[in-house]
């Protein structure tokens, strides 16, 4: 029981030297990485920027207790962030010590949500969330990210919410644009863009080895970081105009619990349960693909306990929400982190430089976070993504540019919820429209296709209709009334069999239908039968009337029900027929 829930437990007792160098090596590399976004993505939240490493210590020392993911590197994250600034921006005003108080209730909420539906094994909630809408949702968030970040291009106030708030702020204070800020900004976009290509063949060339041209690659923004702060005390740019830090206090805050007020909580109930899942979704699916790099398995419910562990973290240092993030954790993968105490080492890491280095972050331009976040969050957007899910599907790719369009649109909390709703909408709609094929042999065979897409043989007075969907009540009335339809059309039908392997089960809606069906044939001289009828199905039909009062037989096969119905349809092909005698 201690390992379910306490996974160091299991590796901890093997830990050895080897796998202390290659966690720490990974480590210092995520801890370089770690150290602007957090500042940035603490900005991107609403936040002073220190509290994004307030929220990089005791959250990932408590996930390397929890977490069953080896390379996971969790902390602030883009998306996070935004839904954080979009919830806390409704009950506070940016700058306030009320908001602060907010964000760290709704990540003090969210974890506790997390740890909750950990404990009662609800992985399944993620499953209301269509790949298809979360990819969109994902990209028109970065596309908000990034557009947010523009008023920090020019110098200027800017407005949140929707793309078309955020661009009529941006035209609107066009006039008081910097133009020391806009040379900043240019100059952090173009070095942190030609890095991501161009840094490392220029490293190799010099002759570095592979590895360490990798790790001072990835240190990319922390040499604009470096580069900026410094070109701005130099000339003074803060006096001109330049929006910088300013102050960040050495150390941490004092450990305190979220303030205890019932209707600040009641407000953010709902975006703290987005965010539990969105961020449990993008933490779930980065861990479960690098784990099955190395065979390795996680343990999804124990995940959620490990994040709610570390958002609660996050909220006892007195920040805001954290999750997995998938570049850091991608980074730590290849990096060579082999256990979750590489995160612990970064949380060494980004302590000391929060009691060290803080002083000399004062002088760093907003507009170098705002690149950074700029370049990061271009990644969220996949373009490509929309083309290939509506050639494959197109209803989906409808709902995929839908949620598309309504976060650009409305912004992220509206985004969310409307993915959410449509994804359940268009399941429920493909569902009460199943697809049901009229079968028919294939000669020479024992099998039975389509009639619609393979030259087969029917027998004369007999429907064959293949239902691949289970039954229930979204879709029992459009069988019911299919079947009717197809009857009273066709006058010379006696018998109908309805062939079950994909039926996985019947709901009572679906049973009555089917009992219904069975009277109204009955009425009209036709005998209803079953076919191939899986044994969990058959277990719950044999305690209801169904089978009492069928008309017909169930068969143990399709081509049973034929060799006994129509038995000269079926001559060449020597076969028992067997029929299920459960009645």
């Amino acid at each position: 029981m201690l390992k379910r829930y306490l996974p160091i437990l299991s590796w901890g007792r093997d830990y050895d030297r080897p796998t202390f160098e290659a966690d720490l090596i990974a480590a210092v590399i995520v801890t370089i990485m770690l150290i602007p976004q957090s500042l940035a993505y603490s900005l991107l939240a609403g936040m002073p920027p220190e509290y994004g490493l307030y929220a990089s210590v005791l959250p990932l020392l408590i996930y390397a207790v929890f977490g069953t993911s080896r390379p996971l590197a969790v902390g602030p994250v883009a998306v996070i962030s935004l839904m954080t600034a979009a919830a806390v921006g409704k009950v506070a005003a940016q700058g306030t010590p009320e908001y602060i108080a907010a964000a760290v209730a709704l990540a003090f909420l969210s974890g506790v949500m997390l740890v909750i539906m950990g404990f009662l094994r609800m992985g399944f909630i993620t499953a209301f969330l269509s790949h298809p809408v979360l990819s969109g949702f994902t990209s028109a968030v970065g596309i908000l990210i990034a557009a947010g970040q523009m008023k920090h291009f020019f110098g200027i106030q800017g407005e949140s919410g929707g793309i078309f708030d955020i661009l009529g702020g941006l035209w609107a204070h066009l006039g008081q644009t910097n133009g020391y800020t806009v040379v900043i900004s240019i100059l952090s976009l173009v070095f942190l863009f030609w890095a991501r290509r161009g840094l490392k063949p220029r490293l190799l060339k010099a002759g570095l080895s592979e590895r360490l041209a990798a790790i001072l690659t990835r240190a990319a923004p922390v040499y604009a970081v470096a580069a900026t702060i410094l070109i701005t005390w130099l000339f003074g740019l803060e006096g001109r105009g330049v929006r910088v830090v300013g102050t960040v206090p050495l150390g941490f805050p004092t450990p305190s619990l979220p303030p205890a007020d019932l209707a600040l909580w009641k407000e953010l109930f709902v975006p703290a349960l987005l965010i539990a899942i969105i961020g449990y979704v993008e933490t779930i699916s980065v861990a479960q693909t690098l784990a099955a790099k190395k065979r390795q398995r996680i343990d999804p419910d124990q995940e959620f306990i490990a994040l709610g562990g570390a958002s609660i973290g996050s909220a006892i240092s007195g920040s805001f929400p954290i999750t997995g993030g998938f570049a850091r954790s991608v980074v730590s993968f290849e990096a060579g982190a082999t256990t979750p105490a590489a995160g612990a080492f970064t949380a060494i890491g980004v302590a000391l430089a929060t009691f060290t280095l803080t002083p000399a972050l004062y002088y760093l331009p907003q507009a170098t976070l705002a690149a950074t976040i700029f370049v990061s969050v271009l990644t969220l957007v996949d373009t490509k993504a929309l083309k290939r899910t509506f050639k494959y599907a197109p209803r989906e790719g409808i709902g995929m540019a839908l949620t598309v369009l309504v976060t650009l649109i409305w912004g992220v909390e509206d985004g969310i919820a409307f993915g959410v709703i449509l994804s359940i909408a268009l399941r429920l709609w493909a569902s009460s429209r199943p697809h049901v094929a009229e079968l028919g042999q294939v000669p020479g065979t024992e099998h039975f296709r389509n009639i619609q897409r393979h030259r087969v043989s029917c027998a004369p007075g007999i429907l064959s209709l293949r239902i691949d969907e289970s039954l229930w009540f979204p879709n029992a009335r459009f069988v019911e009334e299919m079947i009717y339809d197809r009857i009273a059309s066709d006058e010379t039908i006696k018998h109908v069999v309805l062939n079950c392997p994909a039926i996985n089960h019947i709901d009572m809606s679906a049973l009555e239908a089917l009992e219904e069906v069975n009277d109204q044939l009955n009425d009209a001289g036709v005998r209803l039968h079953l076919s191939e009828v899986k044994g969990p199905v058959m277990d719950r039909l044999t305690r209801s009337d169904l089978i009492t009062h069928l008309t017909g037989q169930i068969y143990l096969t399709h081509y049973d029900a034929l060799a006994t119905l129509a038995p000269e349809t079926t001559q060449g092909c020597a076969h028992e027929s067997r029929i299920e005698t459960h009645r």
